[in-house]
């Protein structure tokens, strides 16, 4: 073989080296449009999915939330003879946030001592019977809206994230 062949034949081989990395070398325009219409199609799937997860975290760190409040303002009432505080900043709690940024909603309820009891007053959490909930103090977070209403069978209030039941039901207005 002389050495112009051979010379030839590299150059030949580089040659087709180089026509195939031009070829493979980019994406085609339809290539592109299928890789986007992927991964805008895997996105729509995943978003509501992520907020709902979101949802519920914030509605499990509300719930930690007011329990962790019901027993400061539950120790505050045994430390001062049954009576209750008159908002949260007597517990040291008046700037705490729920996970939405709203404050928590803390309604003592005034005691009657003609009847021994504790008198809710009329913007008092009602069950569907319009039956107060709880018989000393409300404590809610207004929810994702950050609005309330007093009846848990109103629109405003299935979001809401309260105390029932003096405690023995801590979760959504909507599941209680």
């Amino acid at each position: 073989m002389t050495l112009l062949s051979v010379w030839t034949r590299k150059l030949l081989e580089a040659a087709r080296y180089h026509v195939r990395l031009r070829r493979d070398d980019g994406f085609t325009l339809v290539e592109l449009m299928l890789v986007t219409t992927i991964i805008g199609t895997l996105a729509a799937i995943a978003a509501p999915t992520l907020q709902d997860v979101l949802d519920r975290t914030r509605v499990a760190a509300a719930i930690g939330d007011i329990k962790a409040l019901e027993i400061e303002v539950l120790q505050w009432e045994i430390a001062n003879h049954g009576v209750p505080p008159t908002s949260l900043a007597a517990v040291g709690r008046a700037t705490i946030l729920d996970p939405w940024g709203n404050p928590y909603q803390y309604l003592p309820f005034p005691f009657d001592p003609a009847t021994g009891t504790y008198k809710p007053p009329g913007g008092a959490r009602k069950d569907r019977f319009l039956v107060p909930i709880n018989s000393s103090f409300d404590l809610y977070s207004m929810g994702k809206d950050g609005v309330s209403a007093a009846p848990l069978t109103a629109k405003t209030a299935k979001d809401d994230v309260l105390r029932a039941n003096d405690g023995g039901y801590v979760g959504l207005a909507s599941g209680y």
